[in-house]
């Protein structure tokens, strides 16, 4: 059972805190987009966020709540995978990575064939 009061959540015999799980969601938006100054305005289009909240679980100052939690983990890989093991879930996560896998080959074969 979950505990009714507090500000963790129990994995295993370990507690994962409010603040490491936006610090896991931040780590994984940051892999989502990497160095690209569009992240918050991507962010916003896939969960009708504001910029400023957008920016905050990209900086792990607070983190997304449930409904917005899966509509980030709808479009990003990572933030799926970042959740399947911070539920003690890896077998779930190595999908994510294979769709990861799978959009990255698409891109680099639409791109040959745009260069050839």
């Amino acid at each position: 059972m979950l505990p009714k009061k507090g500000s963790s959540f129990p994995i295993g015999r370990a507690s994962l805190t409010e603040t490491e799980f936006a610090q896991v969601i931040a780590s994984a938006l940051k892999v989502e987009f990497g160095s690209a100054r569009n992240g918050p305005k991507i962010i916003t289009q896939w969960t009708g966020v504001s910029q400023r909240t957008a920016k905050n679980w990209l900086g792990g100052t607070n983190a997304p709540s449930g409904v917005h939690l899966v509509m980030l983990a709808k479009e990003s890989n990572a933030v799926l995978k970042a959740l399947m093991l911070m539920a003690e879930r890896p077998e779930m996560s190595l999908g994510a990575s294979l769709m990861s896998l799978r959009r990255s080959l698409t891109e680099t074969l639409s791109a040959l064939d745009q260069v050839i």
